[in-house]
């Protein structure tokens, strides 16, 4: 395929943040053609296997840029506990580094800014978000905020469950999915309901 060609197909995918190779393969171009625009200054790498059309400018600051980035650098990664909850509006706490989830069995090199944590069950709530029109791997609000229990300090827990009931709305919390994730991840949510409901 032409270069040329090929920059056409690529259109849809420069105004976003952040694009895969992925994505550009499914538009039917290879990864040496993403090279070539690489070395001619159409594109830039941002990461190992993340690209942005050299043009694109951001008109809003996006607040989760370097989680993107972050997320996808990390093969099977999904983003989980203190990154899910800032990105869910769950927490006042500002991340430090990001916070992503892998298989158990996964072998992944330590990067700099970025917590990994090891996951048996990394497929129970996973779900996507999508941030500024790029779509990220995410736990869902319930099985975050079971993490967070089962994981994190019972006050950030607390704070968050709290403040997944106070949202309401289309982002209400389901109660039912909660408690079966809790019973599966072994964790006796009850109490804590009880005790933020009445």
């Amino acid at each position: 395929m032409r270069p040329a060609v090929a920059l056409l197909l690529l259109v849809p995918l420069l105004g976003k943040p952040y694009f895969t190779a992925r994505e550009a393969r499914e538009l039917g171009v290879h990864p040496s053609v993403l090279n070539h625009y690489i070395k001619t200054g159409q594109i830039k790498r941002v990461s190992r296997g993340i690209y942005q059309g050299s043009e694109y400018k951001n008109p809003s600051a996006f607040r989760f840029e370097d989680l993107v980035e972050a997320v996808y650098s990390v093969k099977g990664g999904v983003v989980c506990l203190i990154s899910a909850l800032a990105a869910y509006e769950l927490t006042e706490e500002i991340p430090r580094q990001h916070w992503i989830a892998i298989r158990h069995d996964t072998s992944v090199k330590a990067r700099r800014g970025i917590k990994i944590l090891r996951y048996r069950n990394v497929a129970l709530g996973r779900t996507e978000m999508v941030l500024e029109r790029v779509k990220i791997p995410i736990f869902d609000r319930e099985r975050t905020i079971i993490d967070a229990f089962r994981l994190l300090s019972r006050e950030t827990a607390i704070k968050a469950l709290k403040a997944a009931i106070a949202q309401g709305g289309k982002n209400r919390i389901d109660f039912v999915k909660l408690q079966e994730y809790a019973k599966k991840l072994r964790f006796n949510i009850t109490p804590y309901l009880m005790s933020v409901t009445v």
